[in-house]
């Protein structure tokens, strides 16, 4: 039996994520063999693991800093919003429908047996597994049939280390009013409490940490700083969504009602003098280098949206001026035509595309998931540079794309006449080797100005230094003794039980 421990949050963005993504560096870094584990996720960024199968970003990013291989098995269950009522409900890396919320709720009680499988199943890979909850625990109209923050931890009779965000703003209240939410039972389960984002002099937040203690009773086990680091949040309300300065290469990626796999873009992110923007409006457009239109959930809907809003009339005037780069979603609105026989998305039965792409697109109710890797084909014009590069990533979408005449390639991926206009269903297709350096290198030239990275940018080297460094945050300003202390309790517990 592993070791397990599990962060559950007074809210959403708390930090959960995060703080699970260092413990399982941490731990890995201490020589356990440490996965990561979430019963039940519910976002818009995924990802597809070598056997083909969908889980949460998330899981991947603690699995990365946990040193292993991504499995659906550290996410049994993950829900894509697909409307404000309802989600696509994956379960084992594989759809299983959609359903609305309150669907959903009357049904996920059946869905036990197969988290209590995954998490068994991990645990033979194991010697600590770190959990994740959602949300907040305390959420008492949702309670009764909780399958991933208390009753999780009670399913497997996990630790749990709870997680309050002071850059909100009311702390104290998080921590303590949702103590005094759980059962005494679910109570005696909190062992530890944090204190997440902190920003100043800890000396003044110390009488309140006495206080917080002595009402609580429970002990502070970290007051972690506002940490400037670049690792992937799968939250949508991500701050990196809000980012409107505008850099020296102005990349502007079209945030969709539905976006989905925002972290394609990251890679640029990291790049000197490069801004990435995500605007709502043709006004926040403004002038860009590249325009980038990102996956959807609601494929169909989100070009509606585009179509009324008027950015769609925007983006098609700037074809012929700057290049524009569709993914997966992204892509399919690019084409002449997204069809729907199937329902698959419920809004219409087919609806014209931006006609900027010799592309037509059926949604079918399978979907499209692997691990994909190739060349480039050989582009003419502006990306010629590119013609070649290898790339690797994955596809994950429901729609098949027929092209109306043949380009070469082993890539699916398509020009207009005009050559600034490109589309692919491959996620992470700019994360390999050079490719984000060269596309940032090509813009500058475009502009008439000089632009080189002060060293050739490897972003898997890159993220290996943010789970380091988090980890190094993480054991400078949390009580790790403690922390390991709470494991041999749980695990002598737990064996004495067995």
């Amino acid at each position: 039996m592993a070791m397990r421990i599990m962060i559950q949050g007074t809210m959403s963005n708390a930090g959960k994520s995060f703080l699970a993504a260092g413990l399982c560096r941490i731990f890995k870094q201490d020589g356990l063999r440490t996965a990561p584990f979430k019963s039940q996720n519910m976002a818009l960024n995924s990802f597809i693991t070598e056997d083909g199968l969908e889980m949460g970003r998330a899981q991947v990013i603690q699995a990365e800093a946990a040193g292993i291989k991504p499995s659906a098995l550290m996410n049994p269950i993950l829900l894509k919003p697909t409307n404000n009522m309802g989600s696509q409900v994956i379960v084992n890396g594989e759809v299983l429908g959609n359903m609305s919320a309150r669907e959903y709720f009357a049904y996920k009680k059946q869905l036990v047996p197969k988290i209590q499988k995954a998490f068994r199943e991990l645990e033979k890979q194991a010697d600590i597994i770190v959990i994740e909850g959602a949300g907040s625990p305390a959420e008492i109209n949702l309670k009764k049939d909780d399958i991933v923050n208390m009753g999780m931890a009670k399913l497997v009779d996990a630790p749990v280390l709870l997680v309050g965000d002071i850059d909100r703003g009311g702390v104290f209240a998080q921590l303590l009013g949702t103590l005094m939410l759980l059962e005494e039972e679910e109570k005696e389960r909190v062992k530890g409490l944090i204190i997440n984002k902190f920003r100043g002099d800890k000396t003044i937040l110390d009488p309140g940490i006495e206080m917080l203690e002595e009402r609580g009773n429970v002990k502070v086990t970290g007051v972690v700083p506002y940490m400037q680091l670049s690792i992937e949040d799968e939250d949508s309300l991500s701050a990196q969504l809000e980012n409107k300065e505008t850099g020296l290469i102005d990349l502007a990626v079209i945030r969709l009602p539905r976006i989905s796999n925002f972290t394609d873009f990251n890679v640029f992110e990291q790049l000197p003098d490069v801004s990435v923007r995500y605007v709502t409006s043709v006004k926040e457009l403004g002038n860009p280098d590249m325009i980038l239109i990102p996956g959807s959930k609601n494929t169909i809907g989100d070009l509606q949206w585009m179509r009324q809003n008027g950015l769609e009339a925007k983006i098609k005037k700037l074809s012929g001026q700057i290049p524009i780069w569709g993914i997966c979603g992204g892509y399919q609105m690019l084409g002449m035509s997204i069809e729907d026989p199937y329902g698959v998305e419920q809004s219409c039965k087919e609806i014209r595309g931006m006609e900027l792409l010799p592309e037509h697109t059926v949604l079918m109710p399978e979907k499209t998931r692997k691990q994909v890797s190739g060349t480039f084909y050989d582009f003419e014009g502006l990306f010629a540079p590119l013609s070649g590069k290898e790339y690797n990533g994955y596809e994950i979408h429901m729609g098949k794309t027929q092209e109306i005449r043949n380009l070469v390639g082993d890539m699916q991926n398509a020009r207009n006449k005009t050559e600034n206009v490109y589309g692919s269903y491959v996620h992470g297709v700019f994360d390999q080797g050079s490719i984000a350096e060269d596309i940032v290198r090509i813009l500058a030239k475009r502009k008439g100005i000089s632009w080189e990275a002060k060293e050739h940018y490897d972003y898997a080297a890159f993220k290996e230094l943010q789970y380091d460094r988090l980890a190094d945050g993480l054991r400078a300003h949390m009580d790790m003794e403690y922390v390991y202390s709470i494991l041999r309790e749980a695990k002598i517990s737990c064996d004495w039980e067995r």
